[in-house]
């Protein structure tokens, strides 16, 4: 073979090693595999999850001034609590368990879904689509009602 051939030969490899090199690094970079990106609205509770869903929690989390909305709204109506938030409504803890943001509500927790009271619900911002605020056994549940999966939660101290 003749130099300008060899030439050409490793010249193609070179180029051809550092464009899948850069196209593997912008894979990666774009899809949020830090560990502090997938944990930042978890709350504590949940598992991982995709990528997609991470992204649609993340834009439809409660925030800290929906969490101190719906505290204020507790406090105010302590004495007078709907069902889904009385006392006698709290969950066994194998069910408690269930429970989790990113997962999806068993039938057994689908049959304690009680609807959002207005009231509370004015002072929460709109839910997504196919999405609605419910109570659960003392927590506001952001819930998917075409897939049943819990966008957000937030646990009222029913103490």
């Amino acid at each position: 073979m003749s130099h300008k051939m060899w030439l050409r030969m490793g010249g193609s490899a070179i180029l051809g090693l550092a464009l899948s090199m850069s196209s593997a690094v912008a894979q990666d970079h774009g899809h949020g595999h830090d560990k502090e990106d997938r944990d930042d609205n978890d709350h504590g509770h949940g598992h991982g999850g995709g990528h997609e869903k991470d992204k649609d929690h993340d834009r439809h989390a409660y925030s800290d001034h929906d969490r101190d909305e719906m505290r204020g709204w507790y406090r105010e109506h302590y004495q007078h609590l709907p069902p889904g938030l009385a006392k006698r409504d709290r969950l066994p803890p194998g069910l408690e368990r269930q429970l989790v943001v990113r997962g999806t509500l068993p039938p057994g927790l689908r049959a304690k879904i009680v609807v959002c009271p207005r009231d509370l619900e004015r002072h929460l911002p709109p839910p997504p689509p196919d999405c609605e605020h419910v109570l659960i056994g003392g927590h506001v549940v952001l819930l998917n009602r075409r897939t049943f999966v819990v966008v957000d939660l937030f646990h009222l101290d029913i103490g």
